[in-house]
C-alpha cells in the first residue's frame, strides 16, 4: 500500500481541487462529504475516486501491464441513469464520466465489482455470483457493444428504472422551492445559453447533489418553456484523478469524448463547455439511485450483467484499443475478477476504517 495515510491523502486531494477550482469551491461540503464518507464502505469507495487511482495498481499489480483504453474510471453500481438520446428514445447507462481517461482496461470492471461486493445486503448474490454476472456483461459489451435503448427493447430494466407518478411528481416538487441567489458569471452563461428560446422565469440557484463530486459548484436553471417546467444543470469537472497520478502531464478532460463513443446512443443535451458540463435533468433524465429502483435490485445477477455490458460498451467506442482488449479478454483465466474485486474491496474496507 502507498505510505501517504488516507487522512493526509484527503488532505491533499482537496487542496489541490481547491486550487483547480479556485474561488467558487464549495468548502462548506466537504463536513457534508466527510460525513456520508464514514457512513458505509460503499459511500467511502463512492467519495474517493482519487484514493482509488493512487493505490489500486498496489492493491492489483497483475494489471499495471495490462492493455490501455479509454475508460469510465468512477464505476460503481450506482453511477447508472436515463436520458432521452436525439431520436427521444428513451436510454440507461452510465451516467457519470467526470474521471474518465486512458488506464488498463480491467479497472472498470473490478471498481465496479467491488462496489456491488461493499453495497450488497444479507440476502444478495455471493460474491462469486456477483463477479460472474459482471464479468459475463463485460465480455459481451466488449465483443457486440449496443446502447441499452429502452423504447422496444429491455423491458425488465425499463420497468426498474420508470419513475411512478409518486416519485415524477416529488422530482418536480424538489425544484420549486428554491430561491435565486448570487450565480458565478460563467455558470450563469452557460446555463442561459442552454436553454431554449422562449424559456420564461428562469431561476438559477446553487445545488447540492452526489458524493464524490461535493466542494466543486453545481447550479440548477429552472425556467418554464411551452406549458411546462424544465431543467439545466452546470457542474465544474477537473482533469482525472486518474491523470494526476499516473500522468501529470495530461491536462484534457476526457468526459465528452466517452460520452459520445461510437456505441452509446447519447443525450444530445450533455456537454463539456471547457471546464463545466452542462446536462439535462427530468425524471427521465436523471442518475438512477438505490431508493428509487422500483421493483428491482442494483445487486441482482441480471442488473450487474447489464452493467459490465456497458462498460463494455463505453471502452469499445476507443477504436484504436478495442482490439487489444478484447485479445487480452480472451487470454486471461481462472477467477482473476472475483479475486481482484475482493481485494480492492478489502482495501477500501481498511482505508474506510482508518479515515472513521
Amino acid at each position: 500500500m502507498t505510505s501517504s495515510t488516507i487522512k493526509a491523502s484527503v488532505r491533499a486531494y482537496e487542496n489541490w481541487l481547491e486550487a483547480q477550482i479556485g474561488p467558487d469551491f464549495v468548502k462548506s461540503d466537504l463536513d457534508e462529504k466527510h460525513r456520508k464518507m464514514r457512513s458505509s464502505p460503499f459511500a467511502f469507495l463512492r467519495g474517493t475516486y482519487w484514493r482509488w487511482a493512487e493505490i489500486i495498481l498496489e492493491v492489483c499489480p497483475q494489471f499495471r501491464d495490462a492493455p490501455q483504453i479509454l475508460a469510465v474510471g468512477d464505476t460503481h453500481v450506482e453511477n447508472f441513469g436515463t436520458w432521452r438520446d436525439a431520436e427521444g428514445r428513451l436510454v440507461w447507462g452510465v451516467n457519470d464520466f467526470d474521471d474518465a481517461m486512458t488506464m488498463p482496461y480491467p479497472l472498470d470492471i473490478v471498481r465496479l465489482a467491488a462496489s456491488a461486493l461493499l453495497a450488497r445486503g444479507k440476502n444478495d448474490p455471493s460474491a462469486r455470483e456477483i463477479c460472474a454476472s459482471v464479468l459475463a456483461g463485460y465480455a459481451r459489451g466488449v465483443a457486440s457493444p449496443l446502447p441499452f435503448v429502452l423504447e422496444r427493447d429491455h423491458k425488465w430494466l425499463r420497468k426498474a428504472v420508470l419513475l411512478p407518478e409518486k416519485e415524477r411528481a416529488a422530482f418536480w416538487k424538489k425544484f420549486e422551492s428554491f430561491e435565486p441567489s448570487d450565480v458565478p458569471a460563467r455558470y450563469r452563461q452557460v446555463l442561459q445559453s442552454s436553454m431554449p428560446r422562449n424559456s420564461d422565469s428562469v431561476t438559477i440557484a446553487p445545488r447540492t447533489a452526489g458524493l464524490g463530486s461535493l466542494g466543486r459548484p453545481r447550479f440548477v436553471a429552472r425556467a418554464m418553456w411551452n406549458g411546462g417546467p424544465m431543467l439545466r444543470e452546470a457542474k465544474a469537472v477537473v482533469v482525472s484523478a486518474w491523470s494526476l497520478h499516473h500522468a501529470p502531464t495530461v491536462t484534457g478532460i476526457r468526459a465528452a469524448e466517452i460520452a459520445a463513443g461510437r456505441f452509446r446512443a447519447p443525450d444530445p443535451h450533455y456537454r463539456l463547455l471547457k471546464d463545466i458540463i452542462v446536462r439535462r435533468l427530468s425524471p427521465n433524465s436523471r442518475k438512477v439511485e438505490v431508493k428509487e429502483l422500483g421493483g428491482g435490485n442494483l445487486i441482482s445477477p441480471r442488473m450487474l450483467e447489464a452493467m459490465g455490458c456497458e462498460i463494455g460498451n463505453c471502452q469499445a467506442g476507443d477504436l484504436d484499443r478495442i482490439a487489444d482488449v478484447r485479445a487480452a479478454l480472451k487470454q486471461i483465466k481462472g477467477p482473476w475478477l472475483h479475486e481482484s474485486a475482493k481485494a480492492a474491496a478489502r482495501a477500501v474496507t481498511r482505508e474506510h476504517a482508518d479515515f472513521s
